[in-house]
């Protein structure tokens, strides 16, 4: 199953579903060292192909040349670098200086609008009333000639008024302008200390948040990689363990049950146009439809007597037929958390061991390939689904979760779900 992954590069979505996270990690660390292995294969072929068929070159006509420095080498200029070039901090706080300028500019203009309409509104009354006594002492000089005299002496002294009401309207203009430049330059440094405050506190707080989750993901990435080394180390000694057992046993003489017969080879060949680099990676349909699972069940697995108990007197208790993924929650729903089945996959030519777990179910895929049986991405082969079984009734799967193979989960009341692949 892992070969036919690797050669096809390509796992169905329901399958990966499947695995779990540790068997997800490991058929990702596989797919990634496939793909440099083909990488390296194929920049070989190319470059025999490249040697044989090497044509010479034609002389080009465009040439570029580079600007050389003072050490003739390639002149390069790296921003930041060079005395004249501005940080990082001078940038943005000649940006917020810039801000800061346009907003108290804006709130100048505002505040100068509103000194010119009180003063409009202060003098205009003042104007209109000289006006008004101009126009009642022209009234008087052409009613009386007598009063020549006296109303040129009140329009000089009304002209005298004006010209000390304009000296005093600028005054006050002057005054204003000042008050107003003031008030703006206050604002300018205000909003300056303001807006660099806030860059400063979001600046801190993002190096923070980032620092925080940086920290958190080298715990995680850490802690993820002692326990793979602690499972690797911990299945090769087991794999040692049960080899020079084996090899104890066979030289004492002692007896082993005749092998079944093997099984149909199945054809995991690739041909030319599969791996083609011209016309893209083909991937071919899958065909593990319920029909084609039960027929490799019989062929492949059935002469392994592949679901029984360890004596082969009749089938074990945790195997179960092809049930899906929802239905293998359901029945262990119903039971204590250590309760366990292994069922054949409806996806793929397999089986999967479904556990219960105190507050989630987890499902690990069992390579069902070359006449063994091991959980993908460990190193113990077994020679039947029974002796898995009992291996992880004492052994935990993972040593980060601990799944311990406590009870077997049965059949329903109702029937057997594997009745298909016996008949």
């Amino acid at each position: 199953m892992l070969q036919q992954i690797l050669t096809d590069m390509f796992i169905s979505p329901e399958l990966l579903a499947e695995l779990s996270e540790e068997q997800k990690q490991v058929l990702f660390i596989k797919m990634r060292e496939e793909q440099v292995r083909r990488w390296k294969d194929r920049e070989a072929r190319l470059e025999k192909e490249d040697a044989t068929l090497k044509k010479p070159k034609k002389a080009s006509v465009k040439s570029v040349q580079w600007l050389a420095g003072m050490d003739s080498d390639v002149w390069v200029w790296v921003m930041g670098d060079h005395p004249a070039d501005q940080s990082y901090e001078q940038i943005c706080d000649d940006i917020i200086a810039q801000r800061a300028a346009c907003q108290a500019q804006r709130e100048a203009e505002e505040l100068r609008a509103k000194k010119e309409a009180e003063l409009v509104k202060r003098f205009s009354s003042v104007l209109m009333d000289s006006e008004l006594q101009l126009w009642k002492e022209e009234v008087e000089r052409q009613e009386v000639e007598r009063q020549e005299v006296e109303r040129r002496a009140a329009a000089q002294e009304q002209s005298q008024q004006e010209v000390e009401i304009k000296k005093r309207e600028a005054e006050e203009r002057r005054r204003a302008e000042e008050e107003v430049r003031r008030v703006e330059q206050k604002r300018k440094q205000e909003i300056y200390m303001d807006l660099r405050e806030v860059r400063e506190e979001r600046d801190d707080q993002h190096w923070q948040d980032s620092l925080r989750k940086s920290k958190a993901a080298d715990l995680r990435r850490r802690s993820i990689a002692k326990q793979t080394r602690d499972d690797h180390r911990r299945q090769s000694v087991k794999a040692l363990e049960r080899g020079r057992v084996a090899a104890v046993t066979k030289a004492f003489g002692g007896d082993r049950p005749a092998l079944p017969p093997k099984p149909k080879p199945r054809n995991l060949t690739v041909t030319s146009d599969t791996l083609n680099p011209k016309q893209g990676v083909r991937r071919t349909l899958s065909t593990s439809s319920r029909e084609h699972i039960i027929r490799w069940f019989q062929e492949e697995q059935l002469p392994y007597r592949a679901g029984f108990q360890k004596d082969q007197s009749r089938i074990a208790s945790w195997f179960h037929g092809i049930i899906s993924r929802q239905e293998a929650e359901d029945l262990l729903s119903e039971r204590e958390p250590g309760h366990f089945l292994v069922r054949v996959s409806e996806r793929i030519l397999g089986y999967v061991l479904s556990y219960r777990c105190k507050e989630e179910f987890k499902h690990f895929l069992v390579d069902a390939t070359e006449g063994c049986y091991m959980l993908l991405g460990h190193q113990i082969r077994f020679t039947s689904l029974a002796e898995l079984v009992e291996f992880h009734e004492g052994e935990p799967i993972t040593m980060s979760g601990g799944e311990q193979l406590l009870q077997p989960c049965g059949q329903r009341p109702s029937g057997v779900d594997y009745a298909d692949l016996f008949t």
